[in-house]
């Protein structure tokens, strides 16, 4: 609330009126920075946290409990063989730059996230899609090659959103899409800034305009915060503050999970990593525990598999992995490596690799396992580790929605190939029984645990630092999302 000191006096009673309005704009801070504002064809979250629901839009979407809701499609119909989705577009959506979207623009996406010469991150998402039908321009219709029970599910990722033909060209540095929020600007290295869309086909958010900023350095992100120079900060980088956080009445804080699972990652076609004995030996070199303490300051629940334990149907295999030093050099010298060997370790930006990287380097240490660390910008380490695959261990967070599925590309970064794994995840997307898929999930999670593919660390918290009178923001992040289309300020 803007608000100014009223003199008794009838001529400023309208000013008085007049500043006392509803705050419409809000500053939010993030720890990363996206490399380009593509979600369709980058692999960073940052990406998605700037621009999911907020600027672009897809057929479902994710709430902020993790439910699954239509998005531009109204509604939709399936075949009785589940091979055929007809989704049913909501009419009137225009996107950013006055064009209608509809059925044309649907085809489109979903044709380029699949087609041969795709840059998609996750083109997994659209392999079992053998066409795409306008039948006119509010319906489009989606054949599948089998049945499969996440198809709506990941229709609501960000790398499925919906793109125009006409402004596909530009889209890394200028996003066009049917949010509630329009990009306004992008000054790299500082901030993003959006404004409301005065045209957008749904509910009008309350907020006029939002800036972004990024900041990535801990103790600047804890001075921002304290001097309000920013109104939120979405995953504050300094757990260590929360408590004087939680102390100050300017402030509200909000720590909840995410779909963040935290890993080790491990390049299993480098040597000596090919060999399942020395990745079983680094997961026994490894104290979770230590980690969450003391780079998350107890912020983090620990895993055993690529699976977040909020999920039913989790299995706990922490068992599988634990900390055991003297196990841990047994195995190497039986894997013929009893005086260790060195390796690289290379770290994206984020507090929780770039601190665990520290704790996790020592920890191998003690076994005989030696660290070459290497700092990298997000950038980078997207050229480097995600696309290039060089690279011995990195860490980093896996935070898009129940994402196992990726331990079934042979030629995702770090590199698993597994027919026995590749079996189960085809089995269960033709799966639509609720209690047979808890069990193809449970035995996916047993094998990658088993095979020891990469460290499995800690599901991410993530915590939130607000004003006070802040509304609206989401506690939890079922996808990596900094979702303003229904933030406000109190009155």
């Amino acid at each position: 609330m803007t608000k100014i000191k009223c003199l008794a006096m009838s001529s400023v009673f309208a000013l008085c009126a007049s500043a006392a309005l509803a705050n419409d704009t809000i500053t939010v801070a993030i720890q990363l920075e996206p490399p380009n504002l593509d979600p369709t064809g980058g692999a960073a979250q940052a990406i998605d946290s700037v621009l999911y629901s907020n600027v672009f839009e897809g057929l479902t979407r994710f709430m902020a409990d993790g439910s699954v809701v239509p998005g531009l499609a109204e509604r939709w119909d399936i075949s009785e063989d589940g091979l055929t989705y007809t989704f049913h577009l909501h009419s009137g959506v225009t996107f950013h730059d006055g064009t209608t979207m509809d059925a044309e623009d649907v085809k489109f996406s979903l044709d380029r996230a699949r087609a041969d010469d795709s840059t998609n991150a996750q083109k997994g998402l659209f392999a079992g899609i053998t066409d795409v039908t306008v039948v006119d321009p509010q319906t489009a219709r989606v054949t599948l090659d089998k049945p499969n029970g996440m198809f709506l599910f990941n229709m609501a990722w960000g790398d499925a959103v919906i793109v125009a033909p006409e402004s596909i060209e530009n889209i890394a540095a200028n996003p066009i899409g049917t949010g509630a929020f329009a990009f306004a600007d992008w000054v790299q290295g500082d901030r993003l800034e959006l404004t409301r869309n005065p045209d957008y086909w749904g509910d009008a958010p309350a907020l006029a305009s939002a800036t972004f900023r990024f900041i990535s350095d801990p103790t600047a992100a804890f001075a921002a915060v304290m001097a309000e120079d920013v109104d939120v900060f979405v995953g504050f980088p300094a757990p260590e503050n929360l408590p004087q956080f939680e102390a100050d009445p300017r402030f509200q804080v909000l720590v909840g999970n995410t779909e963040g699972e935290t890993i080790l990652s491990t390049n299993n076609k480098m040597p000596p990593f090919d060999n399942v004995m020395v990745r079983k030996a680094l997961a026994h070199a490894i104290d979770r525990q230590a980690i969450i303490d003391g780079a998350m300051f107890g912020y983090g629940t620990p895993i055993g598999t690529h699976f977040a334990p909020h999920n039913p149907d989790y299995v706990d295999l922490l068992a599988n992995s634990a900390y055991d030093p003297e196990k841990a050099r047994a195995l190497l010298a039986e894997a013929g490596f009893p005086n260790g060997f060195t390796t690289t370790l290379k770290l994206p930006p984020p507090s929780y690799a770039r601190r665990g990287g520290e704790i996790i380097a020592s920890q191998l240490r003690d076994v005989g396992i030696e660290t070459e660390i290497t700092n990298l910008e997000w950038a980078q380490w997207i050229e480097e580790v995600f696309k290039s695959k060089d690279f011995g261990l990195s860490i980093v967070s896996h935070t898009e929605p129940m994402d196992i599925s990726i331990y079934a590309n042979p030629d995702y970064y770090f590199q698993y190939d597994s027919p026995a794994f590749r079996a189960v995840m085809t089995q269960l997307e033709g799966t639509t029984n609720p209690i047979a898929r808890t069990a193809l999930l449970q035995a996916a999670q047993r094998i990658i645990a088993d095979d020891y593919v990469n460290g499995y660390l800690f599901e991410l918290a993530v915590a939130t630092v607000a004003k006070a009178g802040i509304n609206g923001l989401w506690l939890n992040q079922p996808t990596a999302a900094v979702d303003l289309t229904g933030v406000s300020w109190s009155e």
